[in-house]
């Protein structure tokens, strides 16, 4: 049996495709050639490739209508762009539906060839994921606090990659804990006992950042006083995390990637090569796509960099995870600080929940101290809730049909209606949008903000409860 990944190629010029299979004929992959939409679609309904080879133009459709039917069906396959440069905007833009990636015609043979391993590399280490995935869900995984279904894969993924020297790229908004992510892929491999060094390249002036990454000898600058080991050194054996990788000098960078490529470099001053055994990380809160067209991150470094993408997920679609995150905060800062904080009225609840989070868990961890050193009770109410959290009151999504004033006013005088349990609230609601979308349950979730995946979750909970005999 042939257990190579399936790789799909469409594209209607012949010429060009024959190209394509030449310069991957000694790839071990399953090539398949397909040169309209429509035999495409065909041939991923019968099968799923790992990985699509898609040209943007083609006699009976374009690329953007397959990619969009394709996420549409659900298919889990990889999607690399083949595009002349008039049509580099379109292939950008493609990148929000879906698509991992686009070369720009004519294809350059070893732009193909990395592009494509790494891409099934990616697939390779995914089902890596499933065999890792545990019976149970976990809420904190080394410094992480969270059960979401978009953590749990966070998890899972860090799982597999932990154990290979495969460099690991990073993305995510400011706040989402990338650098808490990186010591994760850190702790849970083989190099745990080593050093874990981390830089920060948007906090360091570019004068000093060579020295800081390989170190300098004495007299190499003025105040250089003496030798001094720089990051790379201080690595050896273990992890060197690189955030904010765009913001460092492009001239830097093509030092960088030597040191990458040959793991040799030379301290600041010295003709001296040093060797060491470094495992890379790097991180960046840009799309790191858009920072190699700007010219701020070198493009040979970025497919050096980028072998296994992970992305954080924004605390906004975490769900359930922002309450576990306040929590875990309140009852951390309220022992720090030696007060009685322990819990948040449901109107609170609601608020953080609805709120936008654009600091993300920094600034969720913010808040909580902010509410923690400024007060004292034992249940945060809306009268706690700082700027700009306590201006984003919206009746549309409280509990009740009353102004927002109001509900501080019953908070504070303590005065509630009967509350009924968090799981029947959330039942109702789930229920009421699927019935609202008539059936349709993707358009239910875009409504409550959700995913899919958490409302076929729920239903087959209910389901299996109600199927369980009582007693």
């Amino acid at each position: 049996m042939n257990d190579n990944p399936s790789v799909l190629l469409i594209e209607d010029n012949a010429p060009q495709a024959r190209l394509y299979q030449q310069y991957l004929k000694d790839e071990s992959i399953n090539l398949t050639h397909v040169d309209t939409g429509e035999d495409a679609k065909t041939f991923i309904s019968a099968n799923p490739p790992e990985l699509i080879l898609l040209d943007l133009q083609l006699p009976d459709m374009d690329g953007q209508e397959i990619q969009r039917w394709i996420r549409q069906q659900g298919y889990p396959c990889s999607v690399i762009v083949l595009t002349g440069h008039s049509s580099v905007d379109i292939a950008v833009e493609m990148m929000r539906i879906g698509v991992e990636d686009f070369i720009e015609k004519p294809v350059n043979a070893d732009r193909l060839k990395t592009t494509v391993r790494n891409l099934l590399d990616r697939s390779r280490l995914q089902n890596l994921v499933d065999v890792y995935q545990s019976t149970f869900e976990r809420k904190n995984y080394h410094g992480f606090i969270g059960s979401s279904l978009s953590m749990q894969a966070v998890y899972r993924i860090i799982d597999a990659v932990a154990l290979s020297k495969a460099t690991v790229f990073i993305t995510g908004e400011s706040g989402t804990g990338k650098e808490v992510c990186a010591e994760a892929i850190h702790k849970q491999g083989m190099r745990a006992k080593q050093p874990f060094i981390a830089l920060n390249c948007s906090a360091i002036p570019g004068d000093l950042m060579e020295s800081e990454i390989f170190g300098h000898v004495k007299g190499a600058f003025t105040g250089a006083a003496g030798n001094r080991d720089g990051a790379a050194t201080l690595a050896d054996g273990g992890t060197l995390f690189l955030d904010e990788i765009g913001e460092m000098d492009v001239d830097l960078q093509a030092k960088l990637l030597r040191f990458i490529q040959s793991s040799s470099f030379q301290k600041v001053g010295s003709s001296k090569q040093e060797s060491v055994d470094v495992r890379f990380i790097c991180a960046t809160n840009r799309d790191p796509l858009q920072a190699v067209a700007d010219g701020s991150l070198r493009e040979d470094l970025y497919y050096r960099l980028h072998v296994v993408p992970l992305h954080l997920p924004p605390l906004r679609e975490r769900g359930d995870d922002i309450m576990e995150i306040a929590h875990h905060f309140l009852i951390t800062y309220a022992k720090e600080e030696g007060k009685q904080f322990s819990s948040f009225f449901p109107d609170v609840e609601i608020i953080l929940r609805n709120y936008d989070w654009p600091g993300n868990v920094r600034q969720l961890q913010n808040v909580i101290r902010n509410i923690v050193v400024l007060h004292d009770d034992q249940c945060i109410t809306l009268a706690h809730l700082p700027p700009p959290i306590n201006t984003s009151l919206n009746e549309s999504k409280l509990p009740h049909p009353v102004r927002a004033n109001q509900l501080a006013e019953d908070t504070r005088s303590n005065q509630y209606e009967p509350i009924e349990p968090l799981a029947k609230i959330e039942r109702e609601a789930i229920e009421r949008a699927i019935d609202t979308c008539n059936g349709n349950i993707p358009k239910a979730a875009a409504l409550l903000e959700v995913s899919p995946s958490t409302i076929y979750r729920k239903k087959q909970g209910w389901d299996t409860d109600e199927l369980t005999p009582a007693g």
